[in-house]
């Protein structure tokens, strides 16, 4: 594998889909998905120009951030995350993705009061509505969003989704769709806080192209950067 010859090839993806819908590429943002990597691989992909590491797991985000895998980049977490582990994430993380619950929303602004912070964060939204996954539904979201602006240590910076798998090229263009659609309404809604909501993650190495041409400003991409993912086992 030839991590910087597919950094290069990814941004060139990202660009060109920006481009074909009328966008400049620099309104969208590459997060790596770095989920079962070594440090030595996200080192390595920093040094071949990534800026967004994404983790999936508790557990390696500690790992790595302790190891100071991250030197030169800043992480996100894009996952599940249970309340119980939300005080090892908070502070650490940039930009949380997938706050799903007030449960969760109240457990990162009392983390974040603590630490004397403001934490960002997105509203993770069950577009396709499948019980397997996590997120609010669409229509629990102006709730859900009016809670976080209330929330002092919160900053809501916008949306995040997982639509369903598909091996169907542009299956997944109507939820990308819907979410951009669902992103100007709370937009509009939230008068008083226009000016931070600039984030709709969606996208990943599969459809990331169609997610960009409906509108995402972040997409997560991790097979296509680093191949299939290992085993799970040791991470560094």
């Amino acid at each position: 594998m030839d991590l910087s010859q597919n950094v290069r090839a990814v941004q060139e993806q990202i660009a060109a889909a920006a481009r074909a819908a009328g966008r400049d590429p620099a309104q969208v943002t590459l997060c790596a998905a770095t989920k079962v990597q070594t440090d030595d691989t996200i080192r390595a992909a920093i040094a071949a120009g990534i800026r967004v590491c994404g983790e999936n797991r508790v557990q390696e985000l500690t790992a790595h951030w302790t190891a100071g895998a991250y030197a030169g980049a800043e992480v996100h977490f894009i996952g599940h995350l249970q309340t119980n582990k939300v005080r090892q994430v908070v502070g650490r993380a940039a930009l949380i993705h997938s706050v799903d619950s007030e449960r969760l929303l109240r457990a990162i602004d009392g983390q974040a009061e603590k630490l004397g912070i403001v934490q960002d964060i997105l509203l993770e939204v069950n577009i396709a509505r499948e019980e397997s996954k996590g997120g609010c539904r669409p229509e629990d979201l102006p709730a859900l969003a009016q809670l976080a602006l209330g929330a002092p240590h919160i900053r809501l910076r916008g949306l995040m989704a997982i639509p369903p798998i598909s091996s169907i090229s542009g299956a997944n263009r109507k939820y990308f769709s819907e979410m951009r659609n669902l992103f100007v309404d709370i937009t509009k809604k939230m008068s008083d806080n226009q000016s931070i909501m600039d984030c709709l993650s969606m996208g990943m190495s599969a459809d990331f192209e169609d997610a960009i041409a409906e509108g995402a400003t972040l997409v997560r991409v991790g097979t296509a950067l680093f191949g299939p993912r290992p085993p799970l086992g040791t991470l560094r």
